[in-house]
């Protein structure tokens, strides 16, 4: 389980977090990544990591549920899906293994495509899922049996519209080809290379083709869209929290212990944090809001709020994204007042 790099793409959020660790529906992404993997059979897991989130990463997985066995392996530093497979190759072994990148989504679980290597009798195994455009994304052309020939990097003219999802499964077979390649022209050991490799030595690659929706959750759209998938399809009417007689809670919400309404309406599919305090104000639909919050004399829709944060007399925010700790209020007098972090995005 990949959850290490730089997250660039969800910076200013990931100065500070590692960008598995952003939530959806109030669950870190790599939560959901743990359930698919316990559910599918998988009772060890390897959790590669960087130097400068490690820590985080560790502490995030350290109650474990899931009840797997959890490794942790250092990646001195981000050069590419195939060097995450060198650095793991001691854990690895002689056995067959499932890599799922952290930050990606998908709406079912793998427990299926797990079987694909027996059921198969292949080297490797690849995700794939039809996308409007496949230049932004590894593509895979298959033949009419529908084993795969070939694979191509974001190309100009992509042979098909099967990206690749960020679910593999490989045979060690894998090991000898990834010693033998070269860097690419980012200076990357891309698992495109590798998985090529393995069909240019005569390897059987399959593939299956993802039911459902998948998401990249490494930028800001694709996150608040991943939260409301999530919310839309697991969020539950559970109120353990307080509301006051003056509020409403309409449809699916889930308030957490702790969790009190005052004068304010909710509506869901939203999800409320532990200790969060929501006065005056409307929560809209689609919207998660972290623990330890406080909302006062606003209306939020289609966001995610991280923890800690307080908004003050905020008239409408819309599909944004809070980072923890964010102080947002009006300004007097109608002009806004901004501090602004590098990598920050504002519109007003």
């Amino acid at each position: 389980m990949l959850a290490g790099g730089r997250g660039t793409r969800l910076r200013p959020l990931t100065h500070s977090m590692a960008k598995q660790l952003v939530p959806v529906a109030n669950r870190p992404i790599l939560h959901y990544v743990l359930d698919h993997l316990r559910d599918a059979g998988v009772a060890d897991v390897g959790v590669v990591i960087s130097p400068e989130t490690g820590a985080q990463i560790r502490a995030a997985l350290a109650a474990n549920p899931w009840g797997v066995r959890l490794t942790f392996i250092e990646q001195p530093r981000p050069l590419g899906l195939a060097h995450a497979i060198m650095v793991s190759r001691d854990y690895l072994g002689t056995e067959p293994f499932v890599m799922y990148l952290g930050d990606n989504l998908i709406e079912r679980g793998i427990a299926e495509f797990v079987r694909t290597l027996d059921h198969e009798g292949a080297d490797a195994a690849i995700l794939l899922k039809e996308v409007p455009d496949p230049r932004l994304f590894g593509v895979a052309e298959l033949d009419g049996g529908g084993r795969v020939v070939r694979l191509v990097e974001k190309p100009a003219a992509p042979p098909s519209r099967l990206a690749l999802v960020g679910i593999y499964l490989f045979t060690p077979t894998v090991h000898e080809v990834i010693a033998a390649l070269a860097p690419s022209a980012r200076g990357e050991y891309e698992i495109t290379d590798a998985i090529q490799g393995l069909l240019d030595r005569g390897r059987r690659v399959a593939s299956a083709v993802l039911d459902g929706w998948w998401l990249d959750a490494g930028k800001k759209d694709d996150l608040l869209e991943a939260n409301r998938l999530v919310l839309d399809r697991w969020a539950r009417c559970e109120v353990a929290g307080e509301a006051d007689a003056a509020s409403r809670v309409v449809g699916r919400v889930t308030l957490a212990a702790g969790g009190r309404l005052v004068a304010s309406t909710v509506e869901g599919p939203a999800v409320i944090g532990p200790g969060t305090t929501i006065e005056r104000s409307r929560i809209g639909p689609y919207t998660s809001v972290g623990a330890g919050c406080a909302i006062v004399d606003s209306t939020v829709e289609r966001s995610v709020v991280m923890d800690g944060v307080r908004l003050v007399g905020v008239p409408r925010l819309e599909d944004s994204l809070i980072a923890p700790r964010a102080i947002v209020t009006r300004a007097a007098g109608g002009g806004a007042r901004l501090v602004i972090g590098e990598d920050s995005q504002v519109e007003l």
